[in-house]
């Protein structure tokens, strides 16, 4: 039985599954990023994801392009970030209470848009997905090429976006601006940054963000939308931030660490190991429990994370 666990446990293909199950994890971390960083506590991290999730299957359902459909994700994943900006920047709403309520809010209408489109409150048709493809020279390489030579085009969404959101938020200018702002709103506002309009452009990225992480669920790792089928993922996306001190390559750390025992646990559900599968299936939760206990005592978040600041204040 050891042997058997060992073999699933340093499987390629295990790690193949933990690269590709961490996709929404990792975008949705930086996306927790962008937001804090500001200021701004996202609790709404899951109803982003999920509805990236839902709107990029709509999207596939009445354009017959999967491409199309991940755009529509995008585009929502925005627009409901904004209606959570609106609420905090403007309204002054309790970051965690509007972030709960949020997550709320998409997990109904979710439901309700499926029974109106679809006729049903479980899942929707199948629909055209993002096809894996293959990287030619890659693939010659030992190990590597196994790991990235043929992969789902998220995949390499994935690491492009989030190398990319490292340099936005450690190298530029811009990113100056978002780590002031989330440290110290009223320095900010005096050397001229305008602290609402980061806040805004912060939390409008972090739905860019968990719109396309929200798509590969249901047009990559599946292709239909089920309800609730982002499943916490959001929560532990937050834990995956935290872990990773704010950091987008810290975040995608952390994520590929949740999608390994993610993927494993679905691997070893195929053996008998003595332990019901709902243990099993709890291992990815347990994990997440524990590293943001450990990461809260441990970590230092922005000063001013969760405070309201209005210039002229």
């Amino acid at each position: 039985m050891i042997s058997e666990i060992l073999s699933v446990i340093f499987s390629i293909n295990t790690f193949n599954a933990a690269l590709r199950l961490s996709i929404p994890l990792a975008l949705g971390a930086m996306a927790g990023a962008f937001s804090e960083r500001s200021g701004i506590i996202n609790i709404g991290l899951e109803g982003l994801l999920l509805i990236g999730a839902f709107t990029g299957v709509l999207g596939s359902f009445i354009t017959g392009s999967a491409w199309l459909g991940v755009i529509f994700a995008a585009i929502s994943g925005i627009l409901t970030a904004l209606i959570f900006a609106v609420f905090i920047i403007e309204f002054k709403a309790n970051h965690v209470v509007a972030g709960v309520g949020l997550n709320i809010l998409v997990l109904g209408f979710t439901t309700w848009m499926m029974q109106i489109i679809w006729g049903t409150k479980g899942a929707s048709p199948s629909v055209n997905s993002v096809p894996p493809i293959k990287i030619y020279f890659l693939e010659e390489i030992p190990i590597i090429g196994q790991l990235l030579g043929v992969q789902s085009p998220y995949v390499y969404l994935m690491l492009i976006l989030i190398f990319g959101g490292w340099v936005l938020l450690f190298k530029t200018p811009l990113g100056l601006r978002i780590r002031f702002t989330g440290e110290h709103p009223e320095a900010a506002d005096s050397q001229g940054i305008n602290v609402k309009k980061i806040k805004y452009f912060s939390l409008l990225l972090s739905g860019f963000l968990c719109g396309i992480g929200g798509s590969y669920l249901s047009l990559a790792h599946l292709s239909q939308f089920s309800r609730n089928m982002t499943a916490g993922r959001g929560y532990m996306a937050l834990a995956a931030n935290i872990f990773g001190q704010w950091n987008p390559l810290g975040g995608l750390a952390a994520s590929l660490l949740f999608g390994f025992t993610d993927a494993l646990q679905m691997r070893l559900q195929g053996i008998d190991i003595g332990l019901a599968n709902d243990l099993i299936q709890m291992l990815p939760y347990v994990l997440t429990i524990a590293v943001l206990a450990g990461a809260v005592i441990k970590s230092r978040p922005p000063a001013a994370l969760g405070n309201h600041y209005e210039s002229g204040e």
